[in-house]
């Protein structure tokens, strides 16, 4: 029999747990698309405050709790929630941290202000991310990253775990969509970004000119795009022409499924090709 294909959704936003922007209805529609062709799947996202524990029935994983990721020096409590998808057989897991998440705003206050401690709420999500799929011990053949608070994901699997077996075979997909934060990333973001004995060198796919671009940087180190608003601005426009990896163009409703599918099954071909 042949094992499941898994296939791991990170995102910063899903219906009917926010709905922020068009990822959220993406994103709520697709994994259980995927699923329902025999694939295996695991949604993570972060738990933000806004999100009703009571209503989504969300409750803790204590087996998967009770790590502490570090951020600039600091120690910070990684709590883990799960909760059943609304009409699917799927189960989403949420990472939340009181310093980070508990807010009831998500990436701006209530002027309409972005966090000051997005970039610290950032990496802590991303690199969650990769030490909550190291406690299930599932190797991941696809990861799907939606959204720019997932612009780290590639980058820490290549660069930070990159001797890390459960992901020597996975192939990273970054979906681009018009939703930007209106944002400037200091250098003090590549600092604290360069975990793992990295140093900010490390981290120079993430520079554009003097300022940092974590669309760029999300770009170079997955292994292939997926154009996820049907009009891309010119910068990402340029930033897809700018390599030479596998793009899926923008699909509407009806072809959605069927496209996804093709597109991860030619990157699995492609990988065991390689092997």
């Amino acid at each position: 029999m042949t094992e499941k294909k898994k296939v791991l959704f990170v995102t910063q936003e899903m219906e009917p747990y926010t709905a922020i922007s068009e990822i959220s209805t993406l994103v709520r529609k697709l994994p259980e698309a995927i699923q329902a062709q025999g694939m295996e799947i695991r949604v993570l996202m972060p738990r933000f405050g806004t999100i009703n524990e009571r209503r989504h029935r969300l409750h803790e994983v204590v087996r998967l709790s009770g790590m502490n990721i570090i951020v600039d020096d600091d120690d910070f409590p990684l709590i883990i929630k799960v909760a059943s998808l609304p009409g699917a057989r799927l189960q989403v897991y949420f990472l939340d941290n009181e310093d980070f998440f508990k807010r009831k705003t998500i990436f701006t206050d209530e002027d309409g202000v972005p966090h000051a401690d997005n970039p610290e709420r950032m990496i802590f999500f991303c690199k969650g991310v990769i030490e909550i799929v190291r406690k299930f011990g599932w190797p991941p053949d696809i990861i799907h990253c939606h959204g720019w608070m997932t612009a780290l994901v590639p980058f820490f699997i290549r660069e930070a775990y990159k001797t890390e077996p459960l992901f020597h075979n996975s192939r990273i997909i970054y979906s681009l969509y018009n939703t930007i934060i209106n944002q400037e990333f200091g250098e003090s973001f590549l600092k604290k970004a360069a975990i793992n004995a990295l140093s900010q060198d490390d981290l120079a796919a993430f520079v554009s000119g003097d300022k940092v671009d974590l669309y760029k940087g999300a770009v170079a180190y997955a292994d292939a795009l997926i154009k996820g608003s049907e009009e891309l601005n010119e910068e990402f426009q340029a930033l897809i022409a700018s390599v030479d990896k596998p793009v899926l163009d923008f699909q509407d409703d009806e072809q959605l499924q069927a496209a996804y599918i093709n597109f991860y099954n030619t990157l699995l071909e492609e990988t065991v090709s390689s092997n």
